[in-house]
This record gives C-alpha cells, structure tokens and sequence, in this order.
C-alpha cells in the first residue's frame, strides 16, 4: 500500500520537537567547530529553516538540507531527518530518491572537510549504512502506521455493515409485524363490519339478537384495539422480533373457528385442527392461513359453508386446505377487501419454505397451502 501523505498540518509536539531536537544538534556541531564564521552560522539557520519545512513538504525541506549539506557538516542533521520524514510519509521510490541524493552529497562533502582519521572509504560505508538504516527504519515506521489505518479502517466498515444488516434485520421484523397487523385487524374487523351489517339491514331483528350483534360488535372492537397496541408496542422496541414468544395454541385456533361459527358461517372441521407438536413458527404460520381463509369466506361467501382440513406428518409436508362455495354472480362481498390479504398470506408461506395456492373452480374458491414440517 503506498499512502502518501506529502502534505498535512503538523501537531504544535511535532513542531517543538522538531526545532528543539534539530536545532540542538545542529547547534552542538556548530560549537564544536574550532572557528566558526557568519557563513557557518547562516547555514546553521538555513539547515534549521530546512528541517522546519519537512513538516509541511518533506521532500522540498529534504532536498535543501541536502544541497546545504554538501558544503557544510552543519546541514548534515537536517539532512539525516529530512532522509528519515521523506521515508516515513512519502512512497518508497521517493525515499530511495532522497537516500541517494543525501549520500552523493555527504561524498561529496568530504571534498571541502576531508577526515583523515576516518578515511574516505570507511566515510562512504558510514554515510551509505547510515542512509540505509534511516530508509529502513522511516519505510517500516509507515508500513506499520499504514497496517494500523487499514485495520481501522476494516474495523469501521465491519462495524457499518454490522450495523447495516442490524438495520435490515429490524426492518424485516417490522414487515414481519406489519403483515401481523394486517392479518390480525382484517380478521377482527371483518367480523365487526359483519355484525354491524347485520344491524343496518335487520333493524326488526330480535332485541336478543341485537343485543348479542352489539355485543360482538364492542368485544371485536376492544379486541382489535388491543392487538393493535400490542403489535405498535413491538414496534416501538428495537430489539423486539415478530417471531418472539410461544406460537398460537388449539385453543386458540378453535376460538377463532368458533367466532365464525357464531356471525353465521358454518365452519366444517376435518382432521386435527391444530397437532400439539407443531413448532411455534409452523403454528403462528397455520394460525394465519386459517384466519384469512375464514376471514375472506366471511367478506365474500358470507353464510356459505367454509370446510378447512389439515393433514400431514413431521418429516413430510403440512397441507392445509380451506375450500367454500361461491357467492352468487352479481352479490358484493359484505366487507370491500383491498385485495392485499392472500398477497401478504402468499409471501407469509414463501417465507416458511412452503407454497400457497389458490383458485375458483367449479363454483367454489380452493386455497391449499404446503409447508415443510420438521421432523
């Protein structure tokens, strides 16, 4: 990975350092010096403008504490560290660049201050190790930071995507909670626009009967307003999901054959209406493929027989079947359907792993749904 970041805004520690370390070290050499003039002193600030520079344009400050240091050892400090920032922050053929240029500089130094103790072999090996250590250390310092950043970097887009699928998780759940509503509302609902049909078109019906369509009327009414609370609760918690708790009951599935039974549509039941040893999410399944059918023979074949079967084993298929005659040609349907309830119902049973079918045929509407039961 080759980042380069040539240009940015040094930290104020960077910026003292930088002085305070350069500029003690250049000082150092300029005192070490047996006679030092104003020349060696302009170099001495020059070098030290120079490593200033790096901070901000590593390769420029670099570069001229490299042409600095080929006629002065007092431009060698802000050499060495401009050799070690270009390494750092810039691509590796530009450090190599920098390294070179700085050590056909200090060869070239030897030319105006000679060292005849050291010799000029053993000065070129210095210099060229020196270089190559600090070309070394300045590449490996940036190879870390930038495994550092990547690795930040992946961690905070894994954190996003965790996040992300989180967000369609929920999402999902509150479609989910959404069909509920719809399933659990239509049938209610239904069931009161039913009765209270029954009131508008038999106002000479019995004060019993009355008494009795009123009464669903009220129950079917608090019954919807508290399932719908239930369902705007889960949807309020985030961490709710649709498919939390235990799964619908016989008890309850006979309960809703019975409130059919009890508006006038007479309900055959063949087989076990509901096995005891269906898993939670095939019983909520089975729960809402009985409810729709149920409530569409009550909106469009209202007081027709509607025969639901079920029948099937673990390990095989559980095939539910509702079936009821057709209304007559030219009847309305006691309550409008927008037509969406075997839509949603549909997708319910494909989600399931099963298949939904539907049909009107010879006089009578078949809605036949197959679900994989597990073993």
């Amino acid at each position: 990975m080759a980042s380069v970041t040539n240009h940015r805004r040094p930290r104020p520690q960077e910026i003292i350092g930088m002085a305070a370390g350069v500029g003690a070290l250049t000082a150092l050499t300029l005192w070490s010096r047996p006679d030092p003039g104003p020349l060696d002193f302009a170099v001495a600030a020059l070098s030290l403008a120079a490593a200033m520079v790096q901070l901000w344009r590593p390769v420029t400050g670099a570069l001229a504490a490299t042409v600095l240091a080929v006629f002065s050892p007092l431009a060698t400090t802000a050499a060495t560290v401009g050799a070690l920032q270009v390494a750092w922050r810039t691509r590796f053929r530009t450090a190599v660049a920098v390294a070179l240029a700085g050590i056909a500089a200090h060869l070239v130094q030897w030319v105006w201050y000679p060292n005849p103790a050291l010799g000029f072999d053993w000065w070129a090996v210095l210099v060229t190790v020196a270089y190559g250590a600090l070309l070394g250390w300045g590449t490996l310092a940036r190879s870390h930071r930038e495994l550092v950043m990547s690795l930040r970097e992946r961690a905070r887009r894994a954190e996003a995507e965790q996040g992300r699928l989180v967000a369609e998780a929920r999402a999902a759940e509150r479609r989910g909670l959404a069909r509920e509503m719809h399933d659990v509302l239509a049938n209610r609902l239904s069931l009161v626009a039913t009765h209270a049909g029954a009131l508008e078109f038999r106002p000479d019906a019995p004060p019993e009967k009355v008494a009795l369509a009123a009464g669903v009327v009220r129950s079917g009414v608090h019954q919807a307003l508290e399932e719908l609370r239930q369902v705007i609760v889960l949807l309020r918690e985030d961490e709710a999901t649709a498919s939390s708790g235990p799964g619908p009951t016989a008890a309850e599935l006979e309960a809703l054959v019975e409130e059919t039974r009890a508006v006038g549509q007479p309900v055959a039941v063949s087989g076990v209406l509901f096995p005891d040893d269906l898993p939670s999410s095939l019983g909520r399944t089975v729960y809402r493929i009985v409810q729709e059918g149920l409530t569409n023979a009550r909106k469009h074949a209202a007081g027709n027989e509607v025969s639901v079967a079920l029948s099937g084993s673990p390990g095989e298929e559980l095939v539910i079947e509702i079936e009821n005659a057709l209304p007559a040609p030219g009847t309305a349907p006691a309550v409008p359907g927008s037509g969406l309830g075997l839509v949603g119902l549909t997708e319910r049973v494909r989600l399931a792993g099963g298949q939904l079918d539907h049909e009107r045929t010879d006089g009578r509407f078949r809605l036949r749904a197959r679900l994989p039961w597990p073993a």
